[in-house]
């Protein structure tokens, strides 16, 4: 994990009931969208909704086969091999060491063997070259790429097994157990290996930097895996897509075993440069040179007061600096995620509806207030012809300013207040070009009374892509 970036918490009026979520296409929200008001409708009638509050359901992650069990004795076979490497190359495997490209050398070979489709992308960083592997397993949907990656390289200071040999061995593993199981997902899958991250994310960032915007916007979503195996481990789960967090969220709820938000290293890895160009990113981590708390010893284990991994960016991140209960559970949740999110649905049709019909109160002459629709399994922009459509029960129509806010934050107006406009309630289509702006996203409804003396609140939405 590199050091050198930013570390990153009045009643409605009376009306019908209905059902909280719907979605004509029959995609699923998932339960972590739900739980923070981003949601793309359900496929069936989740209950009736409550006011202001999203009515919660159970997570619609499925895999088309189950997951395999990843053996974790295969994970630390890679880490001794790792491990072997540095000791023969000047106790290192950093970028521009010849441990380095030794490492990518091993991992490139596992994966030819395993017929994947294996090619290094060379870059110069710090006046050295550098290489990242890229390797592509065969078939899935190319329009609909779903990624997972680690960096390879250590620090020089040592031969970097949890840090991050840990995060390369199982995203290696995961990878040969795609090949063993013939997985023939949906979704295209592509792994990654990154060199230069502890300079700055070089290696990762050179990668989306290279990627013309169509190849990026192909990318549904990245995985990162940096440090899986620390000694003394935390449960940390990126929280920077909720379809992603889920997912892992998901796994971890089924064990019993409590996560936390990953706020450590965050902006320190090589999610960060996919994060930044606009890609889904999620992820795992299980601590570096912060100290475990006494609750976080409560509930995981291990000893409060010491670093989740004491030997960060020391000699002593040996293959004796893992914990083999860490690696096991955090490579089978790789394998969960893989196989959960590559079986996920193609792109959805054209004509597909999302709905928000959740109660939003507009305050009368106050504050904006906000309704979020989530889009996901999109590829590409939002429609030349975005269909918006507004029921909003209110007394005086004219009080209202609505805009519909894009993913990014960019603001398209759809109706101006009008003191002469005397109607009551909101029930309109408007038609919005928003082909500039990535489909995938939170898209909102953002309301405004700007007037005294009357009230009302929203009562549904819809985006048609």
């Amino acid at each position: 994990m590199s050091p050198n970036a930013e570390r990153r918490t009045t009643p409605h009026p009376p009306r019908r009931s209905k059902s909280a979520w719907t979605r004509r296409a029959g995609l699923a929200a998932t339960a972590a969208g739900a739980a923070l008001g981003l949601l793309t409708a359900a496929p069936t009638a989740a209950g009736a909704a409550t006011p202001h509050r999203p009515t919660t359901h159970t997570s619609a992650h499925t895999a088309a086969l189950a997951a395999p069990d990843i053996p974790v004795a295969n994970v630390k076979a890679h880490l001794d091999q790792l491990q072997s490497i540095a000791s023969a190359n000047n106790g290192n495997r950093a970028h521009g060491r010849p441990g380095y490209r030794a490492s990518l050398d091993y991992i490139k070979g596992k994966l030819d063997a395993a017929g994947y489709t294996t090619r290094l992308q060379q870059f110069t960083t710090s006046g050295t070259t550098g290489w990242n592997l890229i390797a592509d397993w065969p078939g899935g949907d190319a329009n609909q790429v779903l990624m997972a990656g680690a960096h390879l390289d250590s620090v020089s200071a040592g031969p970097g097994i949890n840090d991050n040999g840990s995060g390369s061995a199982a995203v290696l593993e995961n990878a040969l157990a795609v090949s063993r199981a013939g997985l023939t997902p949906k979704k295209h899958l592509r792994f990654g290996w990154w060199g230069a991250e502890e300079l700055g994310m070089r290696g990762s960032q050179y990668y989306v930097n290279s990627l013309p915007a169509a190849e990026r916007a192909k990318i549904s979503g990245y995985l990162n895996f940096d440090m899986v195996g620390s000694p003394n481990p935390g449960y940390f789960v990126y929280d920077d897509n909720p379809e992603l967090e889920s997912v892992f969220k998901d796994f971890y709820a089924k064990l019993n075993i409590p996560t936390e938000i990953e706020t450590e290293g965050d902006g320190r890895s090589d999610h960060a440069p996919f994060k930044n160009a606009g890609i889904p990113v999620g992820g795992l981590f299980s601590g570096a040179d912060y100290r475990k708390t006494a609750a976080q010893a409560q509930k995981w284990g291990g000893t409060a007061g010491q670093p989740f991994d004491r030997c960060y960016h020391s000699s002593c991140d040996t293959s004796a600096n893992i914990n083999d209960t860490a690696l096991d559970r955090n490579s089978d949740a790789i394998a969960h995620a893989i196989w959960t999110l590559a079986a996920g649905s193609t792109t959805p049709p054209d004509g597909t509806v999302y709905e928000n019909t959740v109660d939003i109160t507009i305050p009368d002459n106050g504050p904006t207030v906000t309704s979020p629709i989530a889009v996901t399994g999109r590829t590409g922009n939002a429609p030349a012809a975005l269909k918006v459509e507004v029921d909003i029960k209110h007394s005086y129509r004219g009080d209202l300013v609505i805009d519909l806010l894009a993913p990014d934050g960019t603001a398209y107006r759809l109706k101006n207040a009008n003191s002469s406009d005397s109607a009551h309630d909101v029930k309109e289509t408007y038609t919005v070009d928003a082909s500039s702006k990535r489909a995938n996203g939170a898209w909102m409804l953002r309301v405004q009374d700007v007037a005294a003396q009357d009230t009302g609140y929203i009562d549904s939405w819809k985006l048609t892509f």
